[in-house]
């Protein structure tokens, strides 16, 4: 299997272009994931920090390779993981909204002038639908380039779980929650 995460990435690039990695991080202890570190720091410096052993960091990365592997970029305009798929099916499920949707939106805003907003909804005259695991995705056409090839997961977190839009092809502020 070819690795698409390896040791001396940073930490924040690796959670920006994955986003799944994030649960496997959490499980291995390492917590940094929102730190301030995480944009200079290597994967191996962090492991190290938090006193893994070489094999353990080995370890990890295998278990991160395997996580993402979902992620890779498909070359789609837009992709949604399985997981994020099953959560939307589950709320919309609950919100007695079967046959509806997630609405991906552009809004001006954040650190870098974009932001996301998502929405459930029904599609609208000018959007483009996607449907992947049974779920659609729609993003308006005059938005369609600003989200081609981005992955939508979904990280079940304590502090800032939820949906993660991972954009490849746009500059992300330090948070990652907004983009140019």
């Amino acid at each position: 299997m070819e690795k698409l995460i390896t040791k001396d990435m940073t930490i924040g690039d690796v959670i920006q272009k994955y986003p799944s990695s994030i649960e496997v991080l959490l499980a291995a202890g390492v917590h940094c994931v929102g730190c301030h570190v995480s944009y200079f720091e290597t994967l191996e410096e962090g492991f190290k920090g938090h006193g893994m052993s070489d094999e353990e960091i080995n370890t990890v990365i295998t278990e991160l390779n395997n996580a993402v592997k979902d992620d890779a970029a498909s070359g789609e305009i837009i992709s949604l993981t399985k997981k994020a798929a099953d959560k939307l099916k589950e709320i919309l499920q609950a919100e007695g909204k079967p046959n509806s949707g997630l609405r991906v939106d552009i809004t001006p805003g954040g650190c870098e002038g974009n932001s996301y907003a998502l929405e459930l909804a029904d599609a609208q005259g000018n959007d483009e639908a996607f449907e992947m695991h049974g779920v659609k995705v729609f993003v308006s056409k005059e938005n369609i380039e600003l989200v081609k090839g981005s992955k939508i997961d979904y990280v079940d977190a304590l502090q800032d779980g939820g949906f993660r839009i991972s954009n490849p092809n746009k500059q992300h502020c330090g948070c990652g929650k907004s983009f140019s």
